[in-house]
């Protein structure tokens, strides 16, 4: 059975925009329900930062990162089976992020 994708596009608030193909779980069971959380993350992401004010990206990280381990660890699972899982996870979606299509808004001056 193929590898199923799901292509995400996403403009950053400084207008730089990612194409990508992110490689789905062979047990994904709703990918538009996967790419709708994708979306309300980041959307809850930058608000809060408008809302705030600036934010490091190391901070931000730091703030997914301890939340994808706390959702790991609410599945009643083998502690090593979830971490497995979510380090996998992550590491599929780093892959997919690097290889996207990448275009930045025009600079300068004419």
């Amino acid at each position: 059975m193929p590898t199923r994708t799901l292509p995400y596009s996403v403009t950053t608030a400084g207008g730089d925009r990612f194409e990508i193909d992110f490689d789905l779980h062979p047990e994904t069971v709703s990918p538009m329900r996967v790419e709708q959380l994708i979306t309300t993350i980041l959307r809850a992401v930058e608000r809060d930062i408008g809302i705030t004010g600036e934010t490091s990206n190391g901070d931000v990280l730091q703030a997914i990162a301890m939340a994808t381990a706390i959702r790991a660890r609410m599945i009643h699972a083998p502690t090593e089976t979830t971490e497995r899982i979510a380090r996998d996870l992550v590491n599929v979606a780093l892959r997919a992020t690097g290889q996207a299509t990448h275009g930045a808004p025009p600079a300068g001056s004419a």
